[in-house]
């Protein structure tokens, strides 16, 4: 079971409980990218609580959404453990980490020769499911073609493998994620309306952190546990200082965001005291003020894009030209592997946005993947 603890603590001053969630740090089948805590120590996280519980042992399909960061995998596999299907597989897939010729059949499956390249029959991940739960994140990523084969599965509870014609039947629980909205991507047209109400029957909204702050320092004390005990270090304690930095906190980036920072803290900190400027939360913030300020808006004389080039070259020309004269080996490489890897890990190992955020075709962005050995 890869949800590795499930426990309920004593709120000092409080009758209720508190309940962390955590995947087991150690299993590599969980990606490192993703949200790897979850507590429920906030009013408006514990009010989740009790929808959780009733739904759970149902059949509903369940619709997550959220910020990236924010632990919906967390939650999906919360409502798995608590279901009558418990027992069985708990598949997590993240629809937009494959390419749109291979999401088909990764979802599906495929039968021998039903394309070139397929040797052998192979089953999908909707029949690995059978008998637990499908969670498939990412989910308006898909493309309208996959959406109206989703919606045929959700209706007639079977699926067909490519290049076959008998249809398997399934046993199968979805629980879907997002981080897009999407009411909004059915205005727009680019989500079918009838699939969204199938998706939607409960609906688990999760708050970022920074709207669930009482979630903050349970979390990092959980963390602070977790690789204070990995590292082999003695007593580690948080500063009242850190817990300030960390209650303050705007929260970016949620949770993994979080937890970053308590590892570097961890391994960094002096005499097992943590303090604000170990977490160093607001380091980005401040790096470019140290080459030259940048503008507090765009010179209504450039256009928009034109002033966000001229941005971008004083921040980071200077840097350019340093690394430069310290003759830093292979610079170009090493400058497009750093800049594929955060923008992949940013945006959860989704090829579609990661492509777009950095303007390339995902054909190109792929090419790197495979350089940089992340697919």
């Amino acid at each position: 079971m890869a949800l590795a603890k499930h426990r309920s603590e004593a709120l000092a001053g409080r009758g209720s409980g508190r309940t962390i969630l955590s995947l087991d740090p150690t299993n590599p089948a969980i990606p490192a990218i993703r949200a790897r805590a979850f507590v429920f120590s906030d009013p408006r996280s514990r009010a989740m609580v009790p929808l959780i519980e009733r739904t759970a042992p149902s059949e509903a399909t369940v619709l997550v959404t959220g910020e990236t960061g924010t632990g919906k995998e967390l939650v999906a596999r919360y409502v798995h453990a608590l279901s009558d299907r418990r027992s069985g597989p708990f598949i997590a897939v993240n629809c937009g980490a494959f390419s749109e010729s291979l999401i088909e059949s990764e979802l599906f499956g495929h039968e021998r020769g039903a394309f070139t390249g397929a040797m052998d029959a192979r089953p999908g991940w909707f029949e690995a499911a059978n008998g637990g739960t499908l969670f498939l994140d990412e989910v308006g990523d898909l493309p309208q073609s996959l959406q109206v084969k989703l919606l045929r599965i959700l209706q007639e509870r079977e699926v067909v493998r490519l290049g076959a014609r008998k249809p398997v039947a399934l046993d199968v629980r979805l629980i879907a994620a997002t981080n897009l909205d999407l009411a909004r991507a059915v205005s727009g047209g680019r989500f079918r309306e009838d699939l969204f109400y199938r998706l939607n029957v409960v609906a688990l909204p999760i708050l970022p952190l920074r709207e669930r702050r009482a979630d903050i320092l349970p979390l990092a004390r959980h963390f602070l546990e977790l690789y204070g005990t990995k590292i082999g270090a003695g007593r580690l304690e948080l500063t009242a200082g850190a817990e300030e930095a960390l209650f303050s906190h705007p929260w970016p980036g949620n949770i993994r965001e979080l937890e970053n920072a308590i590892l570097r803290a961890t391994l960094t900190c002096i005499d097992g005291q943590i303090t604000a400027n170990d977490l160093a939360l607001h380091a980005l913030d401040a790096r470019p003020q140290t080459i030259r300020p940048a503008p507090e808006e765009p010179s209504a004389e450039l256009p928009a894009a034109a002033a966000d080039q001229a941005i971008m070259e004083d921040r980071l020309t200077p840097l350019v030209a340093r690394f430069l004269e310290e003759k830093q080996g292979a610079l170009l490489d090493r400058t497009i592997e750093n800049v594929v890897r955060t923008a992949f890990s940013r945006y959860e190992g989704n090829q579609i946005r990661t492509a777009a955020a950095l303007g390339v075709t995902r054909s190109v962005l792929r090419t790197h993947l495979k350089n940089f050995g992340l697919i």
